[in-house]
């Protein structure tokens, strides 16, 4: 086994800004469309937010107490990781903003104005005005600063802009020669409201369209929200910060995991300050203001930026009828055989069938949920779930089947990151409705993604259920790709069945025949079939290892694929966020090649496929190769059995690693160069091709009909 040299590994929380880096190269590539680059611009915006919430909270919490922790960190201090991570971040920034002005360049080319409050022109001044008056001024928090004992708790990742006011003083000074006193300077606070929509759309004049945030509609009226004073000047520039999202559990053993649960969110808004993000243009005494009365000191957690932080919310840029300036929205295929009309249940007691999201429909899920519902002969149906729509068909499925009187046991998380609050409330409403509800063990979250239901049929129980990569939510079901198993296979889901008795009693360790579980079982498995690759290769016989997933970062699991390419495994991965594992070292990976793809959809899919000497086994996991995957929660690999399924997703990996348009190399450098096509290689396009092999499978199949 080799050993842990720092060396070896690519340190994980660059890696991830490396891939954030991919989101922003989206926006840059003037390959995409103008409004979907803003998207792009978005997401990197997000991505970041939730990075300082997190991971840069994490290890800023560690180089506060004193400690180095480079073993844990690979090689590098806590402090020096810090700094390290805030010039990346302020790099990218910077390039962030200098991509941010070619696209509203380009998108003035196409008519589209976005202006701010010294570029309106006369026929939009009205608007604005009575916009103000009408929705924002109702809904704005301000706050005079200077007066008050305390400073006010700023929310986390809110918009704020600082108002700088300098007030009128008398002319004449005080005393005859001597010169007259400074003027009198004033600190304000304005929330942006968050219930209106940030981006306001303004009327158009002829083809021109405009557009202006509503930091800008609140800097048109500042005089309306400040005409109480007499002042000389008012300036106002954005501030945000970012504070520590790690929930502390209370140990209270007399509140209920949901009470807990919810008490910790609360608290998440006094949670410690990790960024403070300025614009740049401020006043050097305005800034100095804040920072000395929010008492921010630490240099590593200021970040200078542009006039408007919070460009997550160009996620939600209105389309303007400008369809043209959008990918192309394809409708989702139908998977062959099933259909939504008849019972989809005795389509699966003939055969698996799997779905590939959102090139084909995840509505297949919903009806599959209906249908047990409805179903007289449907005992119970059992379902973990993780992240939920906002409004989730799912839920209004489960409650349903309550109420037809199903016995339903729901697993649902709440401890999912950033979704605490909203799977809460469905908790909340599922208990109303006499749905069992678990809520996990102590110290594991609950990551796997399946449902098992029991059917009575001829006296004797009959399971059907599915087994998916991703969460059960038809919002990013458009988005995200997945693959969901649909099946009746009767080994598996009695493993399936298994983890919900785990759930329920946890202190009995259960043997699975078929899946593969985490905590306790995932990583001495999956090193039996690397282990046996190595094997085969070694023998001489075929051997190779295909791997598509989000994250690969534990330190073990990278050196057991490093002891497999020394052995002449070859390897393929698709790794589309973090990736420790550095490629094609001669003496040390010269074997693995290791690849991301960043496009239109969110790459989500975890997939496992060994040589076994040419007879592929194939996996589909909720899970990664992280330490968090494979030892601390619970965590779902299931084998594909049915030989055309094993088939699509074999066939799907290669669609996938033939990319050579949105496929960027994993290295060492975190460089994220581009796979660059050979000479008179066609256009490759991993997303569209992938899309066509299922238009192509049903096209088949309806050929054959006929």
């Amino acid at each position: 086994m080799i050993t842990e040299n720092n060396y070896k590994y690519i340190d994980r929380e660059k890696s991830w800004l490396a891939f954030n880096a991919r989101v922003l190269q989206e926006a840059a590539d003037e390959s995409v469309p103008l409004l979907d680059r803003l998207r792009f611009l978005g997401i990197f915006s997000n991505n970041l937010d939730e990075f300082f919430r997190v991971r840069f909270a994490a290890i800023r919490r560690l180089s506060l107490s004193g400690k180095t922790g480079e073993k844990i960190l690979g090689g590098i201090s806590a402090q020096q990781l810090v700094k390290d991570i805030t010039t990346i971040v302020i790099q990218q920034q910077s390039e962030s903003l200098r991509v941010l002005s070619i696209i509203e360049k380009q998108l003035e080319k196409e008519n589209i104005f976005i202006v701010n409050e010294s570029q309106l022109c006369q026929e939009h001044q009205e608007f604005v005005h009575d916009l103000f008056i009408e929705k924002v001024s109702p809904e704005l928090v301000t706050i005079i600063l200077n007066d008050l004992a305390e400073f006010p708790l700023l929310k986390d990742t809110a918009g704020y802009l600082a108002i700088k006011l300098v007030m009128k003083t008398d002319e004449r000074p005080r005393v005859l020669g001597l010169v007259k006193p400074k003027n009198e300077i004033r600190y304000a606070i304005i929330e942006i409201p968050k219930n209106i929509n940030r981006i306001v759309v303004l009327p158009s004049i002829g083809e021109k369209q405009y557009i202006m945030l509503l930091d800008d509609v609140i800097r048109y009226n500042l005089s309306s929200i400040f005409n109480i004073f007499d002042y000389e000047s008012i300036s106002a520039h954005m501030i945000k910060i970012t504070r520590d999202a790690q929930l502390d559990i209370d140990s209270d053993m007399s509140k209920s995991m949901l009470q807990k649960i919810a008490t910790s969110v609360k608290d998440r808004r006094i949670g410690e300050p990790v960024r403070f993000v300025y614009d740049k243009t401020i006043d050097k005494d305005t800034l100095a203001f804040f920072l000395n009365r929010m008492k921010i000191e630490s240099t590593d957690s200021i970040i200078p930026g542009g006039r408007y932080h919070n460009r997550r919310d160009y996620m939600s840029f209105p389309n303007l009828g400008r369809f043209d300036l959008l990918y192309q929205q394809k409708k989702p295929l139908d998977v062959v055989g099933l259909s939504f009309e008849g019972s989809i249940l005795q389509k699966i007691a003939q055969k698996d069938y799997l779905i590939c999201a959102p090139y084909q429909s995840f509505s297949y899920v919903i009806k599959f949920l209906r249908e047990a519902a409805l179903d007289p002969n449907v005992t119970s149906i059992k379902i973990t779930l993780y992240r939920l729509a906002k409004n989730s068909q799912i839920i209004s499925s489960l409650i349903n089947a309550a109420k037809n009187g199903k016995r339903v046991v729901v697993q649902i998380e709440l401890q999912a990151r950033f979704d605490e609050a909203s799977n809460i409330s469905y908790a909340e409403q599922m208990q109303q409705e006499g749905i069992e509800l678990i809520f996990g063990i102590k110290g594991l979250k609950v990551h796997s993604k399946i449902c098992v239901v029991e059917r009575l049929e001829e006296n004797k129980l009959i399971r059907y259920g599915f087994i998916s990569t991703g969460n059960f939510n038809e919002s990013t079901a458009k988005v995200y790709t997945d693959v969901t198993l649909l099946t009746s296979h009767q080994q598996i889901l009695k493993d399936a069945n298994k983890i919900f008795e785990f759930f329920d009693i946890n202190y009995r360790l259960h043997r699975y025949k078929h899946l593969i579980v985490s905590p306790h079982y995932s990583r001495s498995k999956i090193y039996k079939l690397i282990d046996r690759e190595i094997h085969n290769a070694e023998a001489g016989r075929p051997a190779y290892i295909n791997l598509k997933m989000n994250s690969l970062s534990d330190f073990a699991m990278i050196n057991k694929l490093y002891e497999a390419s020394n052995a002449g495994v070859k390897m393929k991965l698709q790794i589309r966020g973090i990736c420790a594992l550095i490629p094609g070292v001669k003496g040390m990976s010269e074997n693995i090649e290791a690849i991301s793809i960043v496009d239109n959809f969110l790459e989500h899919t975890r997939v496992f496929i060994f040589c076994n000497d040419d007879k592929p086994a194939v996996y589909i996991s909720s899970a990664d190769f992280m330490t968090r995957n494979l030892d601390g929660r619970v965590e779902v690999t299931c084998p594909i059995y049915q030989e055309d399924i094993k088939k699509q997703i074999i066939d799907t990996f290669e669609v996938g690693w033939k990319g050579n348009v949105k496929a960027r190399f994993h290295s060492e450098k975190l460089d994220n160069k581009y796979r660059i096509r050979k000479d008179n290689e066609p256009v490759f396009r991993a997303q569209q091709e992938t899309y066509n092999y299922y238009k192509d499978l049903q096209e088949t199949s309806e050929g054959n009909m006929f």
